[in-house]
């Protein structure tokens, strides 16, 4: 595959792309202060006035993009300091930022997609007063946790933080959350790429002259991380963002069904069961192993999946899905920036499950685990207890630095440029 050679392309780093290994450190590309040396031409750039600081010693930062990633972030040298009252105890934490975090007012324009199989999903694009953005803004899709949407703290915090940098924000609803709409008897699950991979298309062809990034959040991240190892070096993002990852989604399982965890457990449960019961006339008569009854009636996230999700998804068990579907397995094949954000007492997402060897292997990659956090919780900062999470200016750094990077090369090699169309995907505006 030959990149587009013009300034308005998804482009990627080329230390980062092919091979994903750290022989591509030697064509002596310094990013974000440097001059880039290549057959083609050279590219001069101007230097961020960024301070190489070294993160405090409060926050583990590993990866094989370390030392590259490093000058984008303004805060890492500070120490993290949870809220006295409600970080000092990880499921305090994780239930006050899912209750009780603020939910700001954010403007939504819903756009539905139909997909390949008939199914659909609902696209929430941010909407403001502010002057209208330019057609090559960057763009980043946010992906929700399980059962999540559009209309969660976590997400309307993070969509108002980009936008007011001057982001295009469009959150993925899958199917069934968010009031997504249901037409075929599926939903979606952590093995199913496909939706992925028709939302990109999709936002490219709509916006083909702007950079496109994602963030995902727990479920949403372990998606995000398949999908780019899936894609690989072919992958059209130009950078990316997981948070709350649970990585291996056996280890998830196991620490899922353990003391407290049960209170997760069964409330995620009630959110499918309640997302079914809406849809539930779709599923009626079907034939093969579904048994339709454990999931209407499931009483943890593992019942749902035996009754239901394994089974539209063509695996034996419960156990060969989760096997299945880990995103430990695919950093090895991430060839895009990718930044990792987890607690390292994240009661969901456990921190034995990051693949922190292979991580510290990929160039591409950085890890940052804060000691404290919950599940999406990270009650910290300056807007703690009820604003942002601790995390969300650390993703912004993370993202305007690869953006501000972007290599728009001056002179032209002469190969030829290959321009890589796909259909685009009939939509609804509801």
């Amino acid at each position: 595959m030959v990149r587009p050679l013009y300034s308005s392309a998804p482009l990627h780093f080329p230390l980062l792309s092919r091979p994903c290994t750290s022989t591509t450190l030697s064509k002596s590309f310094r990013l974000f202060s440097f001059t880039v040396k290549a057959d083609s031409g050279a590219v001069d750039m101007a230097s961020p006035n960024h301070h190489n600081q070294k993160p405090h010693t409060s926050i583990e930062v590993v990866g094989g993009a370390r030392d590259l990633f490093l000058p984008a972030f303004n805060n890492l040298c500070h120490s993290y300091n949870p809220h006295p009252l409600i970080g000092w105890n990880r499921h305090v934490e994780t239930i006050f930022a899912a209750v009780f975090r603020s939910v700001p007012d954010v403007r939504y324009r819903r756009e539905c997609i139909r997909t390949k199989d008939n199914g659909a999903v609902a696209l929430d694009w941010v909407s403001c007063n502010d002057p209208i953005l330019a057609a090559d803004s960057p763009i980043v899709i946010l992906l929700p946790g399980l059962t999540g949407g559009s209309e969660d703290s976590y997400v309307r915090h993070m969509s108002l933080r980009a936008r007011s940098n001057a982001w295009r924000v469009v959150v993925f609803n899958s199917r069934g959350c968010g009031d997504s709409p249901v037409t075929t008897p599926q939903f979606y699950s952590a093995s199913f790429l496909g939706d992925m991979f028709e939302v990109v298309s999709h936002v490219t062809n709509r916006y083909p002259k702007a950079n496109l990034y994602a963030v995902g959040w727990s479920l949403g991240a372990n998606i995000l991380v398949r999908y780019l190892g899936q894609e690989s070096n072919a992958c059209p993002l130009s950078g990316a963002v997981s948070l709350c990852n649970p990585f291996n989604l056996v280890i998830a399982d196991e620490d899922f069904r353990k003391g407290f965890n049960n209170v997760y457990d069964k409330a995620l449960t009630r959110g499918l069961r309640k997302i079914f019961k809406k849809h539930a006339l779709l599923f009626e008569d079907m034939a093969g192993e579904y048994n339709i009854s454990l999931a209407a009636h499931a009483k943890t996230v593992r019942d749902f999946d035996d009754g239901l999700t394994r089974v539209s998804f063509g695996f034996k068990s419960v156990d060969e899905y989760y096997s299945s579907s880990c995103s430990a397995d695919s950093i090895k094949h991430v060839c895009t920036p990718l930044l990792c954000i987890q607690a390292a007492n994240d009661p969901i997402a456990p921190s034995r499950g990051i693949p922190h060897e292979d991580i510290k292997e990929n160039p591409n990659c950085l890890l940052i685990v804060t000691p404290k956090g919950g599940h999406l919780g990270w009650v910290a900062g300056v807007e703690a207890p009820r604003g942002s999470p601790w995390t969300d200016p650390v993703v912004m750094d993370f993202l305007q630095h690869l953006e501000s990077g972007t290599l728009k090369p001056l002179v032209s090699s002469g190969n030829q440029v290959v321009h890589q169309n796909s259909e685009a995907l009939p939509h609804l505006e509801v």
